[in-house]
C-alpha cells in the first residue's frame, strides 16, 4: 500500500516538473486587448426611462440617445428585449467618432396590467461591448 502512495507522488511530481514557470514560451504573437485597436465607446446620456401610468393597450415609444466618444466607428450589432411588446429600433449604419445615433424602443401594453419593466440589451463593437437599458410604466387597466 506504502509503495503505490509512493509511486503515485513520483508520477505527480514528474508531470508537475514538465510544468515549471520557467518554460520557454511562444511569444511570436502579441496578445492585443480590445482598447488598443482603438474602438468605439457607446454612451447613453441615459440607461433607464420611466413612462409613468399609461391606459392599457396604449403603445409608447422613447429615444434612447447616445454618441460615440472612442476613435472607431461604431456598429450596434444588435439590439434585444427582454419582451415581445417591446421593439426596438436602430441605424445599424456604422457610426463615425465623435457622433451619435438614437435607439428608439416602442412599448405595447396590450393584455399588460401593473407595473412592467423591460430592458433592453444593446450589442456592439464598442468598449463596452453589452450596454443593458430599462423601461417602466404602470399600465392601468381600461373601463370596459
Amino acid at each position: 500500500m506504502k509503495m503505490k502512495g509512493i509511486l503515485s507522488l513520483i508520477f505527480i511530481l514528474f508531470v508537475l516538473a514538465g510544468c515549471r514557470p520557467g518554460q520557454k514560451k511562444n511569444t511570436s504573437l502579441k496578445s492585443v486587448s480590445r482598447a488598443d485597436v482603438g474602438l468605439a465607446e457607446i454612451s447613453f446620456t441615459e440607461y433607464e426611462y420611466d413612462f409613468g401610468k399609461i391606459a392599457e393597450g396604449e403603445k409608447v415609444a422613447h429615444f434612447f440617445a447616445f454618441g460615440n466618444k472612442g476613435p472607431g466607428d461604431l456598429v450596434i450589432e444588435s439590439a434585444t428585449t427582454s419582451c415581445g411588446c417591446t421593439v426596438p429600433k436602430y441605424d445599424k449604419s456604422p457610426i463615425p467618432a465623435g457622433k451619435g445615433g438614437n435607439l428608439e424602443v416602442v412599448f405595447d401594453s396590450n393584455g399588460r396590467n401593473g407595473m412592467q419593466t423591460k430592458t433592453i440589451t444593446v450589442r456592439s463593437n464598442s468598449k463596452t461591448e453589452v450596454v443593458i437599458l430599462k423601461i417602466t410604466a404602470d399600465v392601468v387597466a381600461r373601463n370596459k
